[in-house]
């Protein structure tokens, strides 16, 4: 029996940890034996998580790495807080939009001297969540497999640095075509190693929670319901949502209510974006929620306002439920949706957004049409996994 190591950060509610879950959930314990690395026993997926993979012991060095600075020094974490501000200065340095994605590596990769290395050596090492250094460097594997989840076009890397990662693996999985592709535009040297593999779905799973009953104000809004689910971040969106809503209730559809069920670290933005606008009886920050799934059933219209996806979850998942999609034009959107067949997909800017939830909120037939659309659908891809057998 071929020994496996899967490797992650945390539970925390997310799309990654949930397609995670998926994929655990589906695996042959019967062919593999799995052990689990989670950094972090936390986030209320744990509860989730499958009898069949052994879960590892949590490992205090690893656990570090979303704790603050000032947190790290007072528990006595010198080398590595010292590490942390040194990726920071590096990372402030950059003269780009967004430096988190350089710090995260820079965080890494200063901070490798001082993390542990595993024991226990397996026949196949996979990496789940960027940035791979744990499986790269501290794990001892005949294969090793690192997970692309997001439009890597969007992202700014120190590409050196990835790159010297990246070729420390034998294979590397990319969500979705689309998400492929775009990773290749930054390193076409790699295109031997690049395959997809989309994230698992559990359809059966999906519409049993989702006729979970909820108690919110929401089942008791009359309105027309636009529904939202993911972290408050930048990627997301979110903000081009609340400006969305604006241009609408300008144009006098008050008739409509925006829900977002997620959380994160751009929600005081929001907060403030949503004053601003006067919308606070109207875009409603719902926070974090185990099971969107009621959420989705309930709205009239799901919206994915992301600037960019690898290949969110969350779509796929209102689609099964058959609400009518309705997407931005991200880099990877055509992969993810048929437009006009199972969804809708829209200009990435607060206006493009507005007109393509103004045309489903006045067609009912088009919404119709694409809820039938998606019933007729077969959403489970429990075969995907295959892929993954036979390069292991």
């Amino acid at each position: 029996m071929k020994k496996v190591l899967i490797a992650s950060f945390d539970m925390e509610v997310g799309g990654v940890e949930r397609s995670l879950i998926s994929m655990l959930t589906h695996f042959d314990y019967d062919q593999y034996q799995v052990d689990l690395m989670l950094y972090s026993h936390t986030g209320d997926f744990m509860e989730l998580l499958p009898t069949g993979p052994t879960l590892l012991p949590e490992n205090n060095v690893y656990k570090t790495f979303r704790m603050p600075v000032s947190m790290l020094m007072k528990k006595g974490n010198w080398a590595i807080g010292l590490t942390r501000m040194l990726a920071r200065y590096k990372a402030n340095l950059q003269k780009n939009a967004e430096t988190g994605y350089k710090q995260m590596q820079y965080m890494w990769k200063y901070a490798l001297p001082f993390l542990p290395k595993m024991e226990k050596e397996y026949d196949i090492a996979i990496s789940y969540l960027w940035p791979h250094y744990f499986v790269a460097e501290k794990v001892k594997a005949k294969t090793k497999i690192a997970w692309i989840h997001t439009d890597y076009s969007t992202v700014e890397t120190d590409v050196k640095l990835d790159l010297e990662i990246w070729n420390k693996f034998n294979y590397i999985v990319a969500v979705s075509e689309e998400c492929k592709r775009a990773f290749l535009l930054t390193h076409p040297s790699l295109y031997k190693k690049v395959l997809v593999i989309e994230n698992i779905t559990s359809p059966e799973l999906v519409r049993d929670l989702s006729r979970e009953l909820v108690e919110d104000f929401i089942t008791q809004d009359r309105r027309f319901k636009l529904l939202s689910v993911g972290r408050l971040s930048y990627a997301k969106g979110i903000d081009i949502a609340v400006r969305a809503l604006k241009i609408l209730k300008d144009k006098g559809y008050n008739n409509l209510a925006w829900y977002v069920v997620g959380y994160g670290g751009e929600e005081n933005k929001i907060r403030e974006l949503i004053r601003e606008n006067k919308l606070e009886g109207s875009f409603i920050l719902l926070g974090k929620k185990m099971n969107p799934y009621p959420y989705m059933k309930i709205a009239d219209i799901y919206v994915q306002p992301s600037r960019y996806e690898g290949k969110a979850v969350t779509v796929s998942e209102a689609q099964i439920i058959g609400k009518p999609v309705l997407i931005t034009n991200y880099m990877t959107a055509k992969s993810q949706v048929q437009n006009g067949v199972d969804g809708s997909i829209c200009d990435l800017t607060p206006e493009g957004l507005a007109e393509g939830i103004e045309k489903l909120y006045k067609n009912k037939e088009e919404r119709s049409k694409l809820e039938r659309n998606c019933m007729n659908i077969i959403f489970d891809n429990r075969l995907e996994l295959e892929k993954l057998y036979k390069i292991i």
